[in-house]
C-alpha cells in the first residue's frame, strides 16, 4: 500500500511517500513559507533533490505542488493518484477523547478542532493539510496519528495535577504527553533489537531534540512521560524552558508589565538552550562546539540538558521499580556523543558502563554499554514517517 504521509507545521509541510509492505520510500520533501511565498524541496529515491519557487498562499496549494511532482512525467514516482491509497497525518492533540489512531471523520476533526487551543501552534495546521488532502484526493481514506496517543495508557497517579479536581472536570487538564509516535516506534524497536520480552519488559525512550521528552514504558505500554498538557514540561530543550516552579511566570510578569501569554511565548521561544546560553543558539551543534571553544554560556546550557536528563531517568527507574533498557533517539540522541557519555557516567549506580568505540558511531541500531552492564543501553535510529505509515495501513486494511 502505498501511503503518503503528511506533517503540517503553521508555515511548512514535511511529506515521504512509503510503500507500507517494503517499507520503501518513494520520495520525500518539504512545502516551506507557505503564506509567505512558497518553496518546494522534492526528491524521488535516488534522484537529485529539486527546488520550485511557487505560489503557496494555503496549504492547499502546498499539498497539490506536492500531488503534482509525485506524478511529474520526468521525476515523478507515480503514474496517477490512483496508487496512493490512504493519506496518514501527523496530529498534536487528540485531548481526552482520541486514545489511539483513527480513521478521520466529521467527528475526528471536531475533536482535534476542540483541542486547538492546547496546541495552537499545531492542531490549526494539521487541519489545513487534512482539508486540502480532502479537497485534492477526495474519497481516500484520511488517518489521523495522535501524538499524544501512546501516553494514554498513562496511570491516572501519573497523568494528573494536583490542581482542584474542577479543572479536570471542566477543562480536562492533565498531562498528555508528546512525541508518541516515535516513543511507540522506539521502545518497540528496543524491545525487538534486544530481544527482550514484549510482556515482561522495562524501557526509557529519551527522545532528545530541539523538542525532547522522555518516556517510561513497561511491557510496550507507556506508564509516564516528560512532557505535560503541552510540549512545553519537562527536559530543557532549544528554546522551550522544560520544569519550572509556577510562580516564575508571575514573579516576571509583574516585573516586566507582560501579560501571561507573552510570558508563556518566551518560555516556549526564547528558552532553554537558546536562554541558558544567553541567545548564542538553540542548536546543540553550536553549543557544543562554543564549548569546545572555551564559550561558559554554551557549557552552562549542556549542563543542564544533562542534568535534567539524568534526573528524569532517574526518576523512571524509581517509578518503574528497575529498567531493562534505555535507548537514545532524536537529533541529539543519535548523534550526541558527549550527551549520551554524560548521561550514562552518571548511571553506573545501574551497574551501566559506556563502551567508548560504540557509543561514537552513528546512524545504526546500536547497543553502547559493554557486555557486562546491568541494564542495556542503546542508540534506536526513529522514523516518525514510517510509524504514521505503519499506523495509517494497518487502519486503512482492517477497514476494507
Amino acid at each position: 500500500m502505498n501511503v503518503l504521509v503528511v506533517n503540517c507545521g503553521s508555515s511548512s509541510l514535511k511529506f515521504q511517500l512509503i510503500n507500507s509492505e517494503t517499507e520503501a520510500v518513494a520520495a520525500k520533501g518539504l512545502c516551506e513559507r507557505i503564506g509567505i511565498d512558497g518553496r518546494l524541496v522534492y526528491q524521488p529515491a535516488g534522484g537529485e533533490k529539486e527546488v520550485t519557487e511557487a505560489a503557496m498562499p494555503t496549504h492547499t496549494e502546498a499539498i497539490k505542488l506536492v500531488l503534482d511532482a509525485l506524478v511529474n512525467p520526468k521525476t515523478g514516482v507515480l503514474k496517477s493518484l490512483d496508487e496512493v491509497e490512504a493519506i496518514g497525518h501527523r496530529v498534536l492533540h487528540g485531548g481526552a477523547k482520541i486514545s489511539d489512531s483513527c480513521i478521520i471523520n466529521d467527528e475526528v476533526i471536531s475533536v482535534i478542532e476542540e483541542c486547538c487551543d492546547l496546541g495552537p501552534l499545531h492542531n490549526p495546521a494539521n487541519l489545513m493539510g487534512i482539508r486540502a488532502c480532502m479537497e485534492l484526493m477526495p474519497g481516500k481514506p484520511n488517518v489521523a496519528v495522535f501524538d499524544t496517543a501512546f501516553h494514554q495508557t498513562m496511570p491516572e497517579k501519573a497523568y494528573m495535577y494536583a490542581i482542584p479536581y474542577k479543572y479536570y472536570d471542566k477543562y480536562k487538564i492533565r498531562k498528555y504527553g508528546f512525541h508518541g509516535t516515535s516513543h511507540r516506534f522506539v521502545s518497540k524497536e528496543t524491545i525487538k533489537f534486544l530481544g527482550l520480552d514484549p510482556d515482561n519488559s522495562k524501557v526509557i525512550v529519551a527522545h532528545l531534540g530541539n523538542g525532547s521528552s522522555i518516556s517510561a514504558v513497561v511491557n510496550g505500554k507507556c506508564v509516564d512521560t516528560s512532557m505535560g498538557l503541552t510540549p512545553l514540561e519537562g527536559l530543557v530543550m532549544g528554546t522551550r524552558s522544560g520544569d519550572l516552579d509556577p510562580a516564575v511566570l508571575e514573579y516576571i510578569c509583574n516585573k516586566e508589565n507582560i501579560s501571561v501569554s507573552e510570558m508563556v511565548r518566551i518560555l516556549n521561544k526564547e528558552s532553554g538552550l537558546l536562554g541558558l546560553s544567553k541567545g548564542l543558539s538553540s542548536d546543540f551543534r553550536d553549543l557544543n562546539e562554543a564549548m569546545n571553544n572555551g564559550n561558559p554560556d554554551a557549557k552552562r546550557a549542556i549542563d543542564c540538558l544533562c542534568y535534567r536528563i539524568i534526573k528524569y531517568i532517574g526518576s523512571y527507574v524509581a517509578a518503574m521499580n528497575g529498567v531493562d533498557a534505555i535507548a537514545f533517539t532524536g537529533g541529539i540522541g543519535e548523534n550526541a556523543a558527549l550527551v549520551r557519555k554524560t548521561v550514562v557516567d552518571n548511571l553506573s549506580y545501574l551497574g551501566i558502563t559506556l563502551d567508548e568505540e560504540a557509543n561514537n558511531a552513528r546512524g545504526e541500531d546500536r547497543v553502547i554499554s559493554t557486555p557486562d552492564s546491568k541494564v542495556t543501553v542503546a542508540v534506536i535510529p526513529t522514523n516518525e514517517e514510517l510509524a504514521i505509515c505503519q499506523e495509517t495501513a494497518a487502519l486503512v486494511k482492517n477497514q476494507k
